[in-house]
């Protein structure tokens, strides 16, 4: 099956840069969508899933940290990353403390900026697996235990069997019977001892 393509929002006023970044990410395989201002970008937002939103920090509306903001306020697990001026990385900083992934200091080349959107979506989908993984309930290959994570850190909780599991979280004390491969198979096992012999 065929990767999908990674989306990207790219958020800046001035045409040329919309233009220059979209062509060049393009024929790096990404789908681009561009907003020119954070209204734009936020009516774009509402109403398409993007993997990154790269975002100029100085614009003439409403700035980067306002858009990082609001996005990280509708879906925190979309990365953002902010393109600043050497004269504003006291922003650039606040930006981070705002919840920003990264940012890159201007002026700078494609290949930086190529780099710095592949770090963001590869931490982007290692937290999605993180956080899948965190669902998943552990179940032990060998013997069947499951470990139990509730109130404690993640991989440290203790193990139990299915019926003192299920007996800890519902309440309920399970009844044991066969399905109708096991009934089978255990028949077919009991007459097999029952009659070797004979």
């Amino acid at each position: 099956m065929e990767e999908r393509k990674k989306r990207l929002l790219i958020v800046d006023d001035e045409k040329i840069i919309r233009i220059t970044f979209s062509r060049f990410l393009s024929k790096e395989g990404y789908f681009i969508e561009t907003a020119e201002s954070v209204d734009d970008a936020l009516d774009k937002f509402n109403k398409a899933y993007f993997d990154l939103v790269i975002t100029d920090l100085v614009m003439e509306d409403r700035n980067g940290i306002e858009l990082l903001k609001e996005v990280k306020n509708i879906n925190p697990e979309i990365p953002v990353l902010i393109l600043t001026g050497y004269g504003d990385i006291n922003s650039a900083v606040e930006a981070m403390r705002n919840n920003a992934d990264d940012y890159l200091l201007k002026p700078f080349n494609m290949e930086e900026l190529k780099i710095l959107i592949n770090k963001c979506l590869e931490k982007s989908e290692m937290q999605k697996k993180i956080k899948i993984y965190e669902t998943i309930l552990p179940v032990c290959c060998l013997c069947k235990k499951i470990r139990d994570d509730s109130g404690k850190e993640h991989g440290k909780g203790e193990w139990f069997n299915f019926d003192e599991f299920l007996h800890k979280k519902t309440g309920i004390l399970p009844s044991h019977g066969y399905c109708p491969e096991c009934a089978a198979k255990t028949k077919e096992e009991m007459q097999k001892y029952f009659f070797k012999g004979k």
